[in-house]
């Protein structure tokens, strides 16, 4: 975790807390034309077309996924969040559109 700690030390906090705001709602969106590859390669399995797609939307998918995941810690940190918070964040990655009330906390949180 040192190595991240020093990776967002570089930028200003407020910065490092807009680019967590767009990754979460990124996530949210690429998990969107992700459901509609799965369906889309369903139904036309041999399709090529539906093949480039669900490979190039998991591909992005995968990576506002990783990006969330990464800075995850330096918003922990930034926001001083409990273990409570953190594990809800951590475990929001993991369904869909559920990054997007890790967006609205983080709007609650700039307001207090």
């Amino acid at each position: 975790m040192n190595f991240l700690e020093n990776l967002f030390s570089k930028y200003p906090k407020e910065n490092v807390i807009k680019w967590f705001k767009q990754i979460c709602l990124s996530e949210a969106i690429s998990w969107f034309f992700l459901f509609s590859a799965m369906i889309w390669i369903r139904t036309e399995p041999e399709n090529i077309l539906a093949i480039i797609y669900i490979s190039t939307i998991g591909s992005i998918h995968g990576l506002f996924f990783t990006l969330y995941l990464v800075f995850l810690p330096s918003i922990r940190k930034i926001f001083d969040w409990d273990d409570e918070d953190s594990v809800f964040a951590l475990i929001s990655a993991f369904f869909p559109f559920a990054t997007i009330w890790i967006d609205k906390k983080l709007a609650r949180f700039d307001r207090e």
